[in-house]
């Protein structure tokens, strides 16, 4: 029998009983339940495909901080994103998860999603720098998810890129969050300095840039490792003086 989206709001109590078993990836794995338990109930009462998206994909965008603060391996993470991308590119052909899939347009953002969390956290826990991931995921998390949201409520000045419609609210939103983001993170790591708050700005126009170039949903791809990897880059460019 196939497993649907609204079966994840029955919680199996063993997986909880794993969950607290190991504790650092215990609550990782508590948050994500979480996080598809809520999405499970709204995907239910409510036929709203986008904002079900959304949840899922703000909501469990952030176990990137779990994984940081409590230093889960990588070994986890990987693996979790090899799992999880194996069952989203099932799930296009499958109705696994169409609380998710189903936004009324073709795209591979959830399977982009999955594969660059796996890649941020396989290149990221390697250099024993996690925050450049957390950074990467997170611009793309509450960077894209809020844009969109924001787009389709308040977008009124729409435009073009290879056919696919964006508006400047949406991008403008886009921006101011992904400098936000960037900037909590990167001061938080690397101190408050006027370098810092420039590669946040540099970071943020270039996500929206990213973002606006978003066909088949490679936004996803795309965005976290452009803006992960920028401020990578510029960052030790920096240091390094």
């Amino acid at each position: 029998m196939l497993i649907t989206f609204s079966d994840f709001t029955s919680i199996p109590v063993f997986w909880l009983q794993i969950a607290l078993a190991l504790p650092a990836e215990g609550i990782a794995a508590i948050w994500v339940l979480l996080i598809l338990l809520i999405a499970g109930v709204v995907n239910r009462f409510a036929d709203k495909p986008e904002i079900v998206r959304k949840i899922v994909h703000i909501g469990t965008g952030n176990v990137i901080l779990i994984a940081w603060w409590l230093d889960i391996p990588a070994s986890v993470g990987i693996t979790a994103s090899i799992l999880a991308s194996a069952i989203t590119l099932l799930s296009y052909r499958l109705p696994i998860l169409p609380g998710i899939n189903s936004v009324g347009r073709q795209s591979l953002g959830t399977f982009f999603y999955s594969v660059s969390f796996g890649i941020l956290v396989a290149w990221f826990w390697y250099l024993q720098q996690p925050h450049y991931a957390a950074l990467g995921i997170l611009v793309m998390t509450w960077g894209d998810g809020l844009a969109a949201l924001i787009g389709q409520r308040f977008g009124k000045h729409k435009y073009k890129v290879f056919g696919t419609e964006k508006s400047w609210e949406g991008s403008l939103t886009m921006m101011l969050v992904g400098y936000v983001v960037s900037s909590l993170i990167l001061v938080g790591t690397q101190g408050n300095s006027w370098q810092t708050w420039a590669i946040s700005l540099i970071v943020a126009v270039i996500a929206t840039a990213l973002e606006a170039v978003s066909f088949l949903g490679i936004d996803n791809l795309t965005v976290p490792l452009g803006s992960a990897a920028l401020a990578f880059f510029l960052s030790n460019l920096v240091l390094s003086y």
